[in-house]
């Protein structure tokens, strides 16, 4: 057995997020993170398009909302301090017809009362800003909007922290044994407080604990494909999306070293990490994430049966490009390569009313607390979002009083 001040589970951008912020306020706190597999960033935080979002989609009330724009500016801070690599293009939202017109003033209403910085531009300053974007009439300049390589930060977070945090590798949560000691496949670790930044596992150990019962998490599978002409575009150029669904729409980005892809899909996926084929199967996650998902199929609750058919039809290469190819005025179609790598959306759904989630959930037991949703724009809110979590676990847990 260890014994530990603090246990964080999770080696993802968020668990070494805490762990850092911990360490920055409370340098004696004796803090150890396990994580599951060999190294860092195996999952979603290693595994998205890297793009640090500048915060105008989120309701101004929402947690998002709340640390997306800090995070930015603390995320690409970080990354100029350090020399880590940083692509910063700036974004355009461009409108196909008339209707959504009035959803890039819904952004721009929203990104205002954010602190967002924005412009909305008519055709001649996109022409100036993007020469190959397509908009009707109107579009929406986001200029701090850029993009990371996620691998590189979080490795680099982790280097940072290994002489300050007792990071475990390979050392997998098992189980909850009492109030405050846990089993890893390894060893038993006594804590003190107990932070879960599990990811696609985290309302599974939350479960262990009584918080969060009445959540799930349902996977999708999140696909980009290659562009071959990095000469196409030089800012990420997204659509209008629909505001009541979590997932932004097939998009252009701009990768670090200014290479060009379209995505994600959000297809449903049947187990928690069903990256690919077969790998990572699990019988048990497949019966449960089949159940849930027919629920939602025939009860079309948040039109999931219409989202299902949408997305899966992006497995057609040609169906996949139509979804893009309207964002500009000349693309050849013959230039797109290979789907990438593959990522999944960690979705939570509330059981009782069948609906996803969207915003941020933390919820916290006697001596742990519980990161159940961070979803998309988590890899950006990193920094911001994990100084409320130790806020909270300082203020609502007693941290200070009690260690």
């Amino acid at each position: 057995m260890i014994k530990t001040d603090i246990l964080i589970i999770g080696g993802g951008i968020i668990g070494l997020s805490i762990a850092r912020e911990l360490n920055n306020s409370h340098p004696d706190l004796n803090i150890t993170l396990i994580e599951k597999e060999a190294t860092v960033a195996c999952h979603a935080s290693g595994r998205n398009s890297g793009v640090l979002h500048a915060g105008f989609y989120y309701t101004p009330d929402s947690l998002k909302a709340r640390f997306t724009t800090e995070g930015n500016r603390l995320l690409t801070d970080y990354c100029l301090k350090h020399n880590l690599t940083i692509n910063r293009c700036g974004k355009i939202v461009v409108a196909k017809d008339e209707k959504e017109i009035e959803g890039l003033f819904e952004l721009k209403r929203r990104g205002d009362k954010n602190g967002v910085d924005l412009e909305l531009i008519d055709e001649k300053r996109l022409d100036e800003l993007e020469p190959n974007a397509r908009t009707y009439g109107k579009a929406l300049y986001s200029p701090t909007t850029s993009v990371v390589n996620p691998q590189e930060v979080v490795q680099h977070i982790a280097d940072n922290l290994k002489e300050k945090v007792n990071i475990l590798f390979n050392e997998k949560f098992i189980k909850r044994d009492d109030t405050s000691t846990v089993s890893t496949n390894r060893r038993k670790i006594k804590f003190k407080q107990l932070i879960n930044s599990a990811g696609l596992y985290a309302d599974k150990i939350a479960h262990q604990f009584g918080i969060g019962r009445k959540y799930t998490l349902i996977p999708f599978k999140g696909l980009y494909m290659e562009y071959k002409d990095s000469n196409l575009i030089h800012k990420h150029i997204y659509p209008v999306p629909n505001l009541m669904n979590p997932f932004l729409g097939v998009h252009f980005t701009i990768t670090v070293s200014g290479k060009v892809k379209i995505g994600p899909t959000a297809i449903p996926a049947f187990w928690r990490e069903n990256y690919q084929g077969f790998s990572n199967f699990n019988l048990n996650e497949f019966i449960e994430v089949l159940c849930y998902e027919t629920k939602l199929f025939f009860t079309n609750a948040f039109n999931f049966r219409n989202l299902t058919f949408e997305e899966i039809k992006k497995y057609y290469r040609k169906y996949f490009i139509h979804q893009a190819e309207h964002l500009v005025k000349k693309i050849d179609i013959n230039n797109f390569a290979n789907y990438l790598t593959p990522g999944i959306r960690a979705q939570l759904l509330d059981k009782k009313t069948m609906k996803l989630v969207m915003d941020f959930v933390v919820e916290h037991g006697e001596n742990s607390t519980h990161v159940l949703n961070a979803v998309s724009p988590a890899f950006t809110s990193a920094f911001s979002f994990s100084k409320f979590v130790v806020n909270e676990v300082e203020e609502k847990m007693g941290l200070r009083t009690k260690l």
